[in-house]
């Protein structure tokens, strides 16, 4: 039997692109109970906004919404709710030391099912100026210009 274990993406952070450099991402498990993870089964879940905080030696990722499971009942968690993350101490106290060695931000980028659990890739990210948002957004534009004059020449 093979180790591989197969990758379905749920959701990602656009606006976490957008709005950062991204200079590192690490993979990091996530504590949800059943009915949260029923309703992201569900494509019920938010990344929008959200970020991750370290605080006492524990990963937290604050607002990302996962919409209450709409059969859960008096089961279902506030969809607010910090959710911990799951890594080892050593990556942890690295991270620590690089936000606040460096003034970086950990941002939560995109959540996927690796077999049957739920990951989420957490970025540590540096903050994009307004200057630097418009030149990439040009850049964008550009190229997408370029592959539509590429491809009428190719007919």
């Amino acid at each position: 039997m093979s180790d591989v274990k197969t990758i379905k993406k749920i959701t990602e952070n656009r606006a976490a692109r957008h709005e950062y450099y991204i200079l590192e991402s690490h993979e990091a498990g996530i504590e949800l109970f059943g009915t949260e993870v029923k309703s992201i089964r569900g494509g019920g879940v938010n990344l929008k906004d959200s970020w991750v905080s370290i605080t006492n030696g524990q990963m937290y990722a604050r607002h990302v919404n996962i919409s209450p499971y709409e059969k859960g009942n008096i089961f279902n968690r506030d969809p607010m709710r910090d959710k911990r993350l799951l890594m080892h101490k050593k990556e942890i106290k690295k991270l620590y030391e690089r936000v606040k060695r460096d003034g970086l931000t950990l941002v939560p980028l995109s959540m996927y099912f690796k077999g049957s659990r739920v990951k989420l890739q957490v970025g540590l990210c540096k903050g994009k100026k307004l200057h630097d948002k418009r030149d990439s957004i040009a850049e964008r534009d550009v190229k997408r210009k370029l592959d539509r004059v590429m491809k009428s020449q190719r007919y």
